[in-house]
């Protein structure tokens, strides 16, 4: 049994990889539909419904066990809501405005657990993802139904919009805030070297280098993509 892992996990950053490969395919969709004009289905239709939100989810999941790999999650996640604080201002330019995407999101989780991790730790490991379980669905539940019935411009942040709040990107702290806590349950084993041995020593192409850059590929991938589809548009009008 391992003790103490700290080098980096290749097929952690090979799952971070893919989910942002996705995220940037699933982006691009929506340009061509917006902006290009392609049919509504090849961004919205019940398949990439259900598969955008379940990488978004082990994108969320994979943050989660990162942080207990982190020296501070204070200072990532202050880091973290800096970037997301600039993406909000070049999407407003853009007349895509991102209010409280997934950046957003991850950061205020890593300036929350490392304010509060002490308090999830005392959690016995048998019993926190059941917790996490259980109060994953009562705040889904409750924010999917009345999410939209309360009328406060203070609690959009948790799920709860007002009529006219609008967010291109918008992940919201209930429910999502249980994922990665569930991430952090999971990450303690991880790094106790409790998993596998493959688990540590497999080798994934292409992937991991991916995943190493997640922060900086969310940052520039949506103004790049903007760019490229507004050139084709005028492209095409010639």
């Amino acid at each position: 049994m391992k003790q103490g892992v700290k080098n980096r996990i290749q097929l952690i950053d090979a799952a971070r990889g893919i989910c942002v490969l996705l995220m940037v395919l699933h982006h691009l969709m929506y340009d061509l539909v917006v902006f290009l004009g392609f049919p509504e289905w090849i961004f919205t239709n019940p398949v990439l419904d259900i598969l955008h939100y379940f990488f978004a989810g082990l994108f969320i999941f994979i943050s989660g066990i990162a942080s207990d790999f982190s020296r501070s999650n204070v200072k990532r996640g202050l880091l973290c809501l800096a970037a997301a604080l600039a993406i909000t201002l070049v999407t407003w330019l853009m007349d895509m405005i991102i209010v409280f995407g997934i950046l957003h999101f991850l950061g205020f989780c890593m300036v929350f657990y490392g304010l509060t991790y002490k308090l999830w730790d005392a959690i016995p490991r048998k019993i926190a993802p059941v917790l996490y379980l259980i109060l994953l669905a009562a705040s889904a539940f409750i924010v999917n139904r009345y999410g939209s019935f309360v009328e406060s411009r203070w609690l959009w942040m948790f799920g709860f919009v007002y009529n006219g709040f609008s967010s291109a990107d918008y992940f919201p702290i209930l429910p999502w805030i249980f994922v990665f806590l569930a991430g952090t349950w999971l990450g303690k084993y991880i790094k106790e070297g409790k998993m596998p041995d493959k688990f540590y020593t497999a080798k994934v192409p292409y992937f991991p280098s991916i995943g190493r850059k997640a922060l900086i590929i969310y940052i520039i991938h949506q103004p790049v993509l903007y760019a490229a589809t507004m050139l084709i548009a005028k492209m095409l009008d010639k």
